[in-house]
């Protein structure tokens, strides 16, 4: 692999630069997979990795093993790729299973969805919000707790839980019905 690390810096050499892309990818393909969703473009992140990975191995010094110094990269890529993601949470109807779909069908007909349907929707859709927005959501509406007991739990004013819970609420109104537009 050193030889194929020379090559590429010294020449460019493209041979070398397949054989290392042959040996790290599984091990690069393996990190996105463990720390990121299932719809993420899994070859397009990898793309990305070895892109930088070519970019700067100008800079590998070889203190370190190589598989160590792309797994960085690989991890730093997903931690970027995820920032970026919480900016833009969104949910599409393709992104729901069968079963999520027909129990979004049966909520918004008015129906009694599957219990175990509707629980890994509303999970899919909790995971729009942020940290606090869930946790207000969820204590709320999920687990049955007043407003007292949340303020007990996390120390907030009670009138901020309320206006937390109601722009979450709102905020699920507008994906759920942007999900129902999909159809």
């Amino acid at each position: 692999m050193k030889d194929d690390i020379a090559a590429w810096i010294h020449s460019r050499d493209q041979a070398a630069a397949r054989r290392l892309i042959a040996t790290l990818y599984p091990d690069v393909i393996a990190i996105i997979r463990r720390r990121l969703p299932r719809r993420v473009a899994e070859e397009d992140l990898a793309q990305e990795v070895f892109a930088r990975f070519f970019e700067r191995l100008g800079e590998y010094d070889g203190r370190a093993p190589v598989s160590h110094w792309i797994a960085r990269i690989a991890v730093n890529r997903c931690i970027d790729h995820l920032r970026a993601e919480k900016r833009r949470p969104e949910l599409r109807w393709a992104d729901l299973t069968e079963t999520e779909a027909d129990a979004l069908t049966a909520t918004l007909a008015s129906e009694d969805p599957p219990a175990s349907d509707a629980h890994e929707l509303a999970v899919k859709l909790l995971d729009l919000l942020g940290p606090e927005d869930r946790l207000v959501v969820t204590m709320l509406d999920l687990e049955g707790h007043s407003v007292t007991e949340v303020r007990e739990a996390t120390g907030w004013h009670e009138g901020a839980i309320r206006i937390r819970a109601f722009r979450a609420r709102r905020k699920l109104r507008k994906e759920i019905l942007k999900l129902e537009k999909q159809r």
